[in-house]
């Protein structure tokens, strides 16, 4: 199975510690972040898709360095227009009838992973008290998505979209329209496919997205077992 890491953001709110680092390297106990995810991807996973833009010269140095994965592919993506477009610049990529696609700057459980390879279609989700700075999940009566919903003006706890994905091939198929953000958004791809099939929705035992200085600084110090596969 192929997986697509999205390494394209700038970092801004990383600054000034990514204004000459790209974000997915920065060091966290000693190893960049992109290393900690190839590293917690499951074995099922034999080649990786890394999407990237800012300082992409540095990400493809450190894929070449890298012990996890021999086969991978960079794709730039220029300009950067959103996740959704991150995701339909690899189209031509893709080898597998069905792949998943991470956040390359946040850390996930591995079993969580394994979890989500297991399923056709699915979507990792935790529980957050802040709904409104994440995506969020609505679900089926049967408990599976019914759509992601873009930072909505809701007060929590709300399950919080985590940015890590199983696709089949046929959402390159989707017509992807820009949102109200001026973007194109994989939440998008992600809401039209549950109204095509059964898309599951994962709760995650160990996810940390490194947005800020402040939780890049704090996870220096987190027990990271749970990413070790």
């Amino acid at each position: 199975m192929d997986a697509i890491l999205l390494a394209a953001g700038f970092g801004t709110r990383l600054r000034p510690h990514t204004l000459t680092i790209p974000k997915p390297l920065l060091p966290i106990q000693g190893r960049p972040i992109l290393d900690w995810t190839l590293g917690s991807l499951p074995e099922e996973v034999t080649r990786v898709v890394v999407v990237v833009h800012y300082l992409g010269e540095q990400i493809e140095k450190f894929m070449h360095q890298q012990k996890w994965f021999k086969d991978f592919q960079i794709v730039r993506q220029n300009p950067p227009k959103g996740t959704g477009d991150a995701l339909r610049s690899c189209s031509a990529f893709v080898k597998t009838p069905s792949f998943i696609v991470l956040n390359g700057d946040d850390l996930y459980g591995a079993q969580d992973l394994k979890n989500l390879v297991k399923v056709s279609a699915g979507v990792i989700v935790k529980e957050v008290v802040d709904p409104w700075n994440f995506g969020v999940a609505s679900y089926n009566a049967d408990g599976s998505l019914e759509k992601m919903t873009e930072k909505p003006k809701i007060q929590g706890p709300a399950m919080a979209n985590t940015g890590a994905y199983h696709f089949p091939q046929s959402v390159f198929s989707q017509e992807l329209g820009i949102s109200s953000r001026g973007e194109y958004e994989i939440t998008d791809y992600l809401s039209t496919l549950a109204t095509q099939q059964r898309v599951d929705v994962i709760p995650a035992t160990f996810w940390y997205p490194v947005g800020t200085v402040e939780a890049w600084e704090s996870v220096q110090k987190i027990n990271l077992s749970a990413l070790i596969r």
